[in-house]
């Protein structure tokens, strides 16, 4: 699955809508090219007046307007000090203000809505979730999130960005070395970066980078400075960059010039070249402050910068986040100043690392490939983590269908992975990754018993993981025991309505049980949530016709049917324009 193949299905939508179909309330007053407006500029944290934003030179001031926003409360601007109460650039948690990001254009007038980018958002994983490349793997989607949080939560804490999204991570099985954000806190990662990252840290780096990109609405802001520039103008910069992506263009400055006009050109590249900076410095923000290495960063870009190149000459990374080299000085200087703590490694990183590894492969021979591989780097002593190759080397002997080697393996790890934590000086030790893929074993293997105990310990174990329950579902599902099954999917589905799967195993179990009325509701659901309006409607008329159902139920049916053919219209009326 390929990042082009998003910005296409994103940038369709876009095409798709009217002109200021998106936009927000400006209170009546129109908002005309060469007029501002009264409406405060997108801020870094509580403000009562605005601040004028710092521009780095190569960017020409009144490009795109006002944007910086105003004293976040760390510039203690009322406070006595030396400083005199204020809070100099070269703090590395001094304000966004303060730390010279680049002038965007104002995050308010004529931009999309909060509630609107998110709507366009599940609009687009609508898609996503279809291509065949998606990974619904529950490890990694755990994991991933899991760093989102810690950054996220450093995000409140140093008051970063104009609004707070609920980031919802995700990965496609995709070798090349790229991440990418959406509308909304979507963000996609594709397993060839996992793979190359070689801490956590690193990781957390390139995932702070998306963030700011979210958080700084870079998306909803450069739709914005389409419309003040002329919707014409928007138009033809959205079409040459899809002439690009079918084109298979790396290079997004020569599919902007297929489709727009020269001032649209210069605009667009200078907007990409200052979001990308604007998103290293938040990130670093986000790096830092939630204990990662802050050198991470620059030591990544580092390694990218010398990374084999493509078919086009650049890497992939590289072709959708330009790297100069001042944008790795800028992140090194930043490092420098950063105060040093000894950063922490989540365990988990090394198991999921190695999981993406064989994710990302489609055959029995590539996944004998990435065991060879692991199986050399533990004989050959340079594995970054040998409890981590062990997992990936069971992981990959299990999808081969080579259940007592994979057993074998699995406890190789587990030994290792505890042996390490005990050099360490650490507590005894455990990991959901380790505990799923025992039960997934046990359960490819055909041991019944074996795979429920394991299953329900699991759950027990890590109560919050979604893998655990996840893998749970699926074993009461394979020994067909469908009414547990159909119970644990309930509560699942109660707890986190906007997941497909869960509907999808409430469906299967209730199927099983002969519960037909709740196993045509919740396949209404799955389909809904994938915008499969008529399949979903299909479903609700299929429940409202059966025989059994009751009054009450009857009702319910009715009602949720007459919303989503509502919804179906609505859409539809979207799409025409």
């Amino acid at each position: 699955m390929h990042s082009k193949r998003f910005l296409a299905a994103l940038l369709s939508v876009a095409l798709a809508m009217p002109p200021g179909a998106f936009a927000q309330s400006t209170g009546g007053v129109a908002i005309t090219p060469g007029t501002s407006s009264s409406e405060a500029p997108l801020v870094s944290g509580p403000s009562d007046e605005h601040a004028e934003s710092i521009l780095p030179p190569d960017i020409a001031r009144g490009v795109f307007g006002t944007y910086g926003g105003a004293q976040s409360r760390f510039s203690n601007g009322g406070a006595s000090g030396s400083n005199g109460g204020k809070t100099g650039s070269n703090d590395w948690r001094a304000p966004i203000v303060a730390q010279q990001l680049p002038d965007l254009g104002s995050g308010g007038a004529g931009s999309l809505t909060p509630q609107a980018e998110r709507k366009l958002g599940e609009r687009v994983m609508r898609d996503i979730r279809r291509d065949p490349d998606y990974l619904d793997d529950w490890l990694v989607r755990d994991y991933l999130n899991s760093v989102a949080a810690k950054l996220a939560a450093a995000a409140s804490a140093l008051y970063i960005g104009g609004y707070r999204p609920d980031f919802e991570l995700f990965a496609a099985r995709d070798a090349q070395i790229n991440a990418f954000s959406l509308p909304g806190g979507f963000i996609g990662v594709n397993t060839g970066l996992i793979v190359a990252t070689q801490t956590e840290s690193e990781l957390a780096a390139v995932l702070g980078h998306e963030m700011g990109h979210v958080l700084q609405r870079h998306i909803s802001r450069m739709i914005s400075n389409g419309e003040r520039g002329g919707y014409a103008a928007l138009v033809g910069v959205l079409f040459g960059v899809l002439a690009g992506v079918l084109a298979h263009s790396g290079d997004l400055g020569s599919a902007i010039a297929l489709g727009s006009e020269a001032y649209a050109v210069d605009s667009q590249l200078r907007f990409s070249r200052s979001a990308e900076q604007e998103a290293d410095r938040v990130g670093f923000l986000l790096l830092a402050g939630a204990g990662y290495d802050p050198y991470a960063m620059p030591t990544f870009f580092h390694r990218l910068d010398r990374a084999a190149m493509n078919e086009n000459g650049i890497p992939a990374y590289a072709r959708t986040h330009p790297l100069t080299g001042e944008r790795i000085a800028d992140m090194e200087d930043r490092a420098r100043r950063a105060p040093y703590r000894q950063p922490h490694q989540d365990s988990e990183y090394g198991f999921v690392r190695a999981r993406a590894g064989l994710l990302q492969g489609h055959s029995r021979s590539e996944y004998a490939d990435e065991i060879s591989r692991l199986r050399s780097e533990i004989e050959d002593r340079t594995a970054l983590n040998v409890a981590a190759n062990w997992y990936g080397i069971a992981y990959g002997q299990m999808l081969l269908e080579r259940y007592d080697d994979a057993a074998a393996s699995l406890a190789n790890a587990r030994a290792t992975f505890v042996s390490s934590a005990r050099a360490e000086g650490e507590p005894e030790r455990d990991s959901p990754s380790l505990d799923v893929l025992a039960t997934d074993i046990a359960r490819s293997a055909g041991h019944a018993d074996e795979a429920a105990r394991l299953a329900e310990f699991a759950q027990k174990r890590w109560p919050q993981s979604n893998a655990a329950i996840d893998m749970h579902i699926r074993t009461l599902l394979t020994l067909h025991r469908f009414t547990d099954a159909q119970a644990l999917a309930k509560n699942e589905t109660r707890a986190h309505p906007d997941q497909p799967a869960w509907w999808l195993y409430l469906a299967q179990a209730s199927a099983g049980s002969g519960d037909a009325l709740t196993q045509h509701r919740a396949m209404a659901e799955k389909f809904a949530l994938e915008g499969a309006w008529p399949s979903a409607i299909r479903q609700l008329k299929d429940a409202r016709d059966l025989k059994t159902i009751g009054y009450y139920d009857l009702a319910t049916v009715d009602a949720r049917l007459h919303e989503m053919e509502n919804r179906y219209k609505e859409e539809r009326l979207d799409e025409k324009g």
